[in-house]
């Protein structure tokens, strides 16, 4: 579809489908509003970790931009649309953010010196009607 965000179709309070993927709780005492865990290779949890690198890259003072490098830990909650709760790491690149490239063409620093790893808590809010992605919380350490 044309839209980035397929709408959130739940056939039942405990099965929702985001963009034909499945997020089923683990278990059926979990009601609907709690954070449930979501496999951390789950392209919507992929895509939600980049928004929260965009969010970093435009609050830094870094020369270079930092890209995720691996997602340790997903949540997800349905809440008015999904909000993901991530634990990411992201890496400093070789781009710089000047140059204004796209990040899947940016490689990880292999310089000694250059080299930086975070680790990072993302909250990031997408409601799929409205196609708007809101990152309340970026903490990166």
């Amino acid at each position: 579809s044309s839209h980035p965000f397929m709408p959130l179709m739940c056939f039942t309070l405990m099965f929702c489908v985001v963009s034909g993927i499945n997020v089923t709780p683990p278990h059926s005492t979990i009601r609907p509003g709690f954070p449930v865990p979501v496999n951390t290779n789950n392209p919507e949890v992929r895509r939600a970790a980049r928004f929260g690198v965009y969010r970093y890259n435009n609050s830094s003072n870094d020369l270079f931009l930092f890209k995720e490098s691996q997602i340790k830990e997903a949540m997800v909650q349905i809440v008015r649309g999904l909000k993901y709760m991530l634990h990411v790491e992201i890496k400093r690149t070789v781009c710089e953010k000047r140059d204004h490239p796209s990040l899947d063409s940016c490689h990880f620093q292999r310089e000694k010196n250059l080299q930086q790893m975070l680790r990072c808590y993302f909250e990031v809010w997408i409601t799929p009607w409205t196609h708007k992605v809101h990152i309340p919380v970026v903490h990166c350490h």
